[in-house]
């Protein structure tokens, strides 16, 4: 079977809160006359993004087109989680015309490809192209390195240390696998942070990549589907600092789920978000929440200490009005009962 033939596979991957959830809403809000499916796979237990991505369904891109993968990484469970997947899409009347996976914000998009290798989907399947996106502020402010300086100098100081973070290893691996990196947010950067993210990524790339600004998803379908790169073909131009066998694991981060009664002020909660962040190392937190006395619900989106919510849909007859959180943070940054506690003070019963 020819590659023409093939039911064509689009990765969007990124950094935590870079947008991928925003860029996959507008593409299915956008579809220019194909079937879309699209996989979501969460780190964490909560299906957040895909309760996301469901609330936008439409007929080209129906609610049960949108699979959740949420046991873990889909690149450490092919055989169990993914595959099925795949061939779930693959049997629904109609076929998809194209598969979107948004890949967790930590997952490391190498691993995944080499899952296209699988004899079970080889034959009928290709990477379209892999996606890549950047927080323009973030990637010109260095934030994922914990402290750029300090590793700069150890850096100069000693040639043979190894001065990679976690963090910078997952955004390298992301921009080196990448057809097309997308720079987002760029209003929030500055034309000046632009110009440095751009510098960034044209460092760490290990091609020439083209790069292109978008504010709120809102890219062209045209420029990110149809690219015909057959990825899966392509692994040795796309290196990764994890390419032995054993070092693609996902210790070095960690998720709490934090359930939520109702809260009375938004505002108060996002406060307390922005301290965990600055407090305690937090990366991301993402989830919904209710508020006293509103019937719609609550989302919220935090990278760092930037914090956004905004009333995303109403609650639903059978649905509990509770909250629910995922906090996202390196390993030795997570204690739950520690964040419970700090968050507790945005939550007020009712007068």
């Amino acid at each position: 079977m020819s590659d023409l033939v093939k039911l064509p596979v689009t990765i969007v991957t990124g950094f935590l809160g870079s947008g991928k959830t925003t860029l996959l809403r507008h593409l299915m809000q956008n579809p220019q006359g194909k079937r879309l499916a699209v996989i979501v796979n969460e780190f964490g237990d909560v299906g957040v993004d895909g309760e996301i991505l469901k609330s936008c369904a439409i007929p080209e891109c129906p609610a049960e087109n949108i699979l959740e993968l949420a046991n873990g990484c889909i690149c450490c469970t092919v055989a169990d989680d993914f595959i099925p997947t795949i061939e779930a899409l693959m049997a629904l009347d109609p076929r998809p015309e194209h598969i979107l996976i948004e890949t967790s914000g930590l997952a490391l998009p190498k691993p995944l490809l080499k899952a296209f290798d699988w004899p079970a989907i080889r034959s009928r399947i290709t990477v379209d192209g892999v996606i890549a996106l950047a927080d323009a502020e973030a990637v010109a402010a260095g934030r994922f390195a914990p402290n750029v300086a300090a590793v700069d100098a150890q850096r100069q100081a000693d040639a043979s240390l190894d001065h990679e973070t976690p963090l910078s290893e997952v955004f390298e691996d992301q921009i080196s696998c990448a057809d097309i990196v997308l720079l987002t947010k760029p209003d929030l950067a500055g034309p000046e942070g632009v110009a440095q993210a751009r510098a960034v990524i044209a460092a760490e790339a290990p091609r020439p990549l083209p790069v292109v600004e978008v504010a709120e998803g809102a890219v062209d379908p045209r420029i990110v589907l149809g690219l015909g790169a057959a990825a899966e073909n392509d692994l040795d131009a796309r290196p990764s600092h994890h390419d032995t066998p054993h070092d693609h694991d996902h210790e070095d981060f960690e998720s709490v789920v934090i359930d939520l009664p109702e809260i009375a002020d938004p505002d108060s909660l996002a406060g307390r978000i922005e301290a965990l962040a600055r407090d305690r190392n937090i990366l991301r937190v993402k989830g919904y929440a209710a508020v006293e006395g509103k019937p719609m619900r609550l989302l919220v989106q935090a990278v760092g200490a930037r914090v956004r919510w905004q009333f995303d849909r109403p609650w639903r007859p059978d649905e509990s009005r509770a909250g629910r959180l995922v906090v996202i943070a390196e390993h030795n940054d997570i204690d739950a009962a520690v964040i419970r506690e700090d968050l507790a003070p945005a939550v007020q019963p009712a007068a």
